[in-house]
């Protein structure tokens, strides 16, 4: 029987000695291979995190000792370690596991964290609140140092410090976030672990494989003697203690011992502390600790003994489609810069920053400063593109609104992940970003549907000089090339159906990656003999005035985003009718404002209801109910509705008796 068998909660963990510890370590490496192997996930950190979080559960009494993570996706050991080993199969799948501490799968996650830098101030409160109660607990943070270039870490440690709470914040440091990380603190981190006795250490640390097969011969027993003096070895840090905070380090994080004297002390000093752990990203895996982009910070579905992924398929991202271009107009503009926040790769900078190294810049995980900066490079003449996942954005408000569109700086933001993205669940689905922006005065948001509107509407973005602009795209394959068909007044049409010569009845507005979903609607709308229209408008802020004109045409307007409906493009363009005394009717599809569950892209859309049969049968129904009421009553209906329904003969694919309805006959289709 595996030891990793046996755990089933943390009490399991205190009653190991250390040999046995060294076996579970190694037990948890094989298992956290091949189970992410399967399912696709955060592996790298995971690796690096082995011994660190054996420790805390050893150290603390998890639940009633508080442990929060940041970020959450360095929290796979903490899950196996509380029980869900089991769970493992359905890692990140609809209805399993989440990849990030989720409050709902267990008692001992607190905060569902994946957005980091805010672990730190959740201690600061939850700290605070058990000494107000008096209750005598524990606070414990673990911070990546990837997360402690947020500007939020530093604002919760000078509050931290203030006090005499026992909060331990635990420094899980292996140098990289998803790339190296950058940035002041970085370098003076990076000093300690360039440090030559610290060296000597952790080339030692470097040979231990533990002992599965997988990932090599045991070496633990060898390690203790070696490791006992190593916060000896390095003078601590005074940035943390001119702060006022006690500092203890560095630790070998791998080392189980070595952590468990560090955070004992931590605690027992009752105060807040400072623990400062160097981890390896990938450690004891080696296709993760060679891999030189992010030690499979992030993983598809891979063979667990090689890395290399399974699939060989071959397709074209949105993302490496804004990479290619963006380096096209770099070659072209020499004042064109970018921008991100740690996500250099993941948004697709990297061919641009090894075309051009001087022009972009990685603030770290501080989105805030990323905008503000860009604003300030714009004012020096500079034309700057900022980079994000469109959630991540969210951080950013107040700086989009008052440091960028109020002096009316020519900012363009690329937002990679926009809409559903799916697997990484609640934190990560770009949602909001098309609702938020839309109380930003003159800013200018393009949606673009295939990889030539991409290319094209972000040159159109970098080209605009007296406001900001958003470019924003989802994750995944881009969508085959759908070319328009006609263009009015700046719309792009891109279908109808062969009855709108005679009956122009529907009009849809298809709203960025939406195009190919409102296209198989439309299919299915006109197979019963409706007519139907379908446009993007291309720049969904503002919203072409062609499409005043265009709804006045039809009988019902529908629009399709994968955005919140509260806010969205849907409601935007109601109120834009409203304002034009269009009183045609609109009916919004989008995502209702709450939190989705993780699962793939195409699961969750169906989930809300924007999958195309089920759209196809809302607009039919929306029609015949219609037909239905200007059947009864001619007067029911407003003017310019019931003028344009009274000249046109009925749908004869709409029939409103019987068991057979239209909209019956586009669901049966699927």
């Amino acid at each position: 029987m595996s030891l990793l068998s046996t755990i089933s909660c943390p009490q399991d963990v205190k009653r190991l000695d250390h040999e046995e510890l060294g076996t579970l370590a190694a037990e948890i490496r094989d298992f956290l291979i091949h189970a992410v192997a399967r399912t696709g996930g955060h592996l790298g950190p995971n690796l690096g995190a082995v011994e660190l979080t054996l420790a805390i559960h050893r150290v603390f009494d998890s639940p009633f000792d508080r442990v929060l993570w940041d970020t959450g996706h360095q929290s796979y050991v903490h899950k196996m370690l509380t029980g869900r080993v089991d769970d493992f199969d359905g890692l990140r799948q609809k209805g399993g596991l989440s990849g990030y501490p989720c409050q709902a799968e267990s008692e001992h996650d607190i905060i569902e964290n994946s957005h980091a830098s805010t672990a730190l101030s959740y201690a600061d409160g939850l700290s605070r609140a058990y000494a107000l109660r008096g209750e005598d607990r524990a606070v414990v943070a673990v911070v990546g140092d990837g997360a402690l270039t947020g500007g939020m870490c530093w604002e919760a440690l000078n509050n931290i410090a203030a006090g005499d709470r026992p909060v331990v914040v635990v420094v899980n440091d292996n140098g990289r976030s998803y790339a190296p990380t950058i940035g002041g603190l970085a370098d003076h981190l990076a000093a300690l672990r360039l440090a030559p006795e610290y060296e000597q250490v952790l080339d030692v640390v470097k040979q231990v494989l533990g002992r599965t097969p997988l990932v090599g011969a045991p070496l633990f027993d060898a390690l203790h003697g070696i490791k006992k003096g190593i916060k000896d070895v390095v003078q601590p840090q005074g940035m943390f203690e001119d702060l006022g905070l006690k500092y203890v380090g560095p630790v070998d994080g791998h080392d189980t011992a070595a952590v468990e004297s560090a955070l004992r002390r931590a605690r027992d000093f009752g105060g807040p502390v400072i623990v400062h752990c160097v981890t390896r990203k990938g450690f004891g895996y080696p296709p993760a600790e060679q891999d030189q982009a992010d030690n499979f910070h992030g993983v598809g579905v891979i063979n667990p003994i090689t890395g290399k992924p399974l699939s060989t398929a071959k397709s074209t991202s949105w993302t490496n489609v804004f990479s290619d271009e963006i380096v096209q107009i770099g070659a072209e503009r020499p004042d064109v810069v970018t921008l991100t926040a740690a996500m250099l790769a993941p948004v697709g900078l990297s061919k641009f920053a090894k075309a051009y190294p001087d022009r972009v810049f990685d603030v770290g995980i501080a989105e805030q400063h990323a905008v503000t900066s860009a604003a300030g490079l714009a004012m020096g003449g500079l034309k700057p593109v900022v980079c994000l996942y469109a959630t991540f954005l969210n951080r950013a408000f107040d700086q989009v609104l008052m440091d960028v569109a109020l002096h009316r700086q020519p900012v363009t933001f690329v937002l990679d992940r926009a809409g559903v993205t799916g697997e990484d669940g609640a934190s990560h689905n770009g949602m909001w970003d098309m609702s938020f922006l839309q109380v930003v005065p003159d800013l200018a948001i393009a949606a673009p549907r295939d990889a030539p509107t991409l290319r094209a509407e972000l040159r159109e973005a970098v080209a605009t000089t007296d406001k900001p602009t958003v470019v924003r795209f989802a994750k995944g394959t881009v969508a085959p090339d759908i070319p328009a068909i006609d263009t009015i007044g700046g719309v792009d049409v891109l279908f109808r159906s062969p009855a709108v010569a005679q009956r122009r009845e529907v009009l849809l507005v298809s709203i960025g990656a939406m195009a190919t979903t409102a296209l198989e609607v439309a299919r299915l709308v006109a197979s019963q003999g409706i007519g139907i229209t379908v446009v993007d408008p291309r720049w969904v802020k503002p919203l072409p005035i062609a499409l005043v004109g265009l709804a006045q045409d039809h009988d019902l307007v529908v629009t399709i985003e994968d955005n919140g409906r509260v806010g969205g493009v849907g409601s935007t363009l109601a109120q834009l009718l409203r304002d034009n005394d269009v009183d045609v009717p609109l009916r919004d599809f989008g995502i209702a404002q709450r939190f989705l569950e993780h699962g793939k892209r195409d699961q969750i859309l169906a989930e809300v209801g924007l999958a195309p049969q089920d759209l196809a049968r809302k607009v039919v129904e929306a029609i015949a109910k219609r037909q239905a009421i200007l059947d009864d009553d001619p007067t029911a209906v407003g003017s310019s509705v019931t003028s344009a329904a009274s000249s046109k003969p009925k749908s004869p694919g709409v029939q409103r008796n019987g068991d057979h309805s239209a909209a019956q006959r586009v669901a049966d289709q699927h």
